[in-house]
């Protein structure tokens, strides 16, 4: 297991990062814990969650319990100093957190301090905005993305008072370092700005969908990642599950997630197959397991922190996890250059 530096900061997490999202709703406390064990196993030291999780479904009934299952962990085996822990508060939008309200200076310290109680923890390594509340282009909003409707003061106010409050918790000790999710160039770039402006604490990182089916982070996205040293989380490193070939041509595995959420968030569609089943050929073309080959592509990327993976099984895990031992050659990198080129946006 390979460790990268975590923006600027002096933390060290491994390029292979434990996602979280389906605990509590397609996996059990014991499946959660018997993740964790073998993750740590394996050389993962880093973990991320957020306050809205489990997901799929996203439900009020079980928001919290992810965390509740790390807690347990933490409590069981005395490991909290082990990990480089990562959670998130929610942006506007979800009525059953604090009315939907967002993440301001009063939501920010109400989620923390809940997150802290269900993580049986004082202090988070890495806390996220999990979307900004100006709104965004992520989750398949980018064919109807309309920044024009955002309010220039209220969107840098909103963000001051988000850096500020995040500071403060620095200096309380509650915090570690400071991330975002689901944002955009020039969102991270003005968080960086007010934080230099206003000596307040700098972005690491950026957790962000990154894909073979889905490369935006390629772009303006690098350029920031490699001038400022903000690293990309890159989640869904599978699309949901897509890039294991699970779903081609119309088949949907029982208890996976495109039989919970039929269109896996706008991923499961005509578009992708094509590309997909480009990629599943190159994989059995070099015998590689082709959710191992998606994810040591994602890990070949000079912006990479951590490909965060999701697995509701341990055989998923252990394939998951492997890819940090694969290099991929310049033959197999060329040939998936040549089917993005063919297949640029699928998703």
């Amino acid at each position: 297991m390979k460790y990268n530096s975590l923006g600027r900061t002096d933390i060290s997490v491994s390029e292979i990062c434990l996602g979280t999202m389906t605990w509590g709703s397609q996996n059990s406390e014991a499946d959660a814990h018997a993740q964790m064990d073998y993750a740590v196993e394996k050389g993962v030291n880093f973990f991320d969650t957020a306050e809205l999780y489990p997901t799929t479904p996203v439900s009020a009934a079980t928001q919290g319990r992810t965390e509740d299952y790390i807690g347990s962990w933490f409590e069981k085996t005395g490991k909290r100093g082990d990990i480089v822990l990562a959670t998130k508060v929610a942006g506007r939008g979800r009525d059953y957190l604090r009315g939907g309200e967002g993440a301001d200076a009063k939501n920010i310290r109400l989620a923390l301090e809940s997150s802290l109680t269900r993580l049986k923890t004082d202090y988070v390594d890495l806390y996220q905005i999990h979307w900004p509340n100006r709104g965004h282009f992520h989750f398949r909003q980018n064919w109807s993305y309309n920044p024009f409707n955002q309010d220039r003061d209220e969107t840098v106010a909103n963000m001051l008072d988000i850096l500020e409050t995040l500071g403060a918790l620095v200096k309380e000790g509650k915090i570690r370092a400071i991330g975002l999710s689901n944002e955009t160039t020039w969102g991270i770039q003005k968080y960086l700005t007010l934080a230099e402006e206003k000596s307040l604490p700098r972005v690491a990182s950026v957790q962000n969908e990154y894909n073979l089916l889905y490369r935006h982070f390629d772009l303006d996205l690098a350029e920031l990642s490699h001038h400022e040293d903000v690293g990309l989380l890159a989640y869904s490193p599978l699309a949901g599950g897509i890039l294991s070939g699970k779903y081609v041509d119309g088949i949907r595995p029982k208890g996976s997630r495109g039989s919970i959420n039929p269109d896996i968030g706008g991923r499961l569609q005509p578009l992708q197959e094509p590309a997909t089943k480009a990629y599943l050929q190159i994989a059995a073309t070099f015998g590689l397991d082709p959710a191992a080959m998606a994810l040591a592509f994602c890990l070949s990327r000079p912006f990479m922190t951590s490909a965060i993976i999701g697995a509701t099984s341990m055989e998923q895990l252990k394939i998951d996890i492997g890819a940090a031992d694969i290099t991929l050659s310049n033959e197999i990198l060329a040939q998936i250059a040549k089917v993005h080129r063919q297949y640029p946006l699928t998703l």
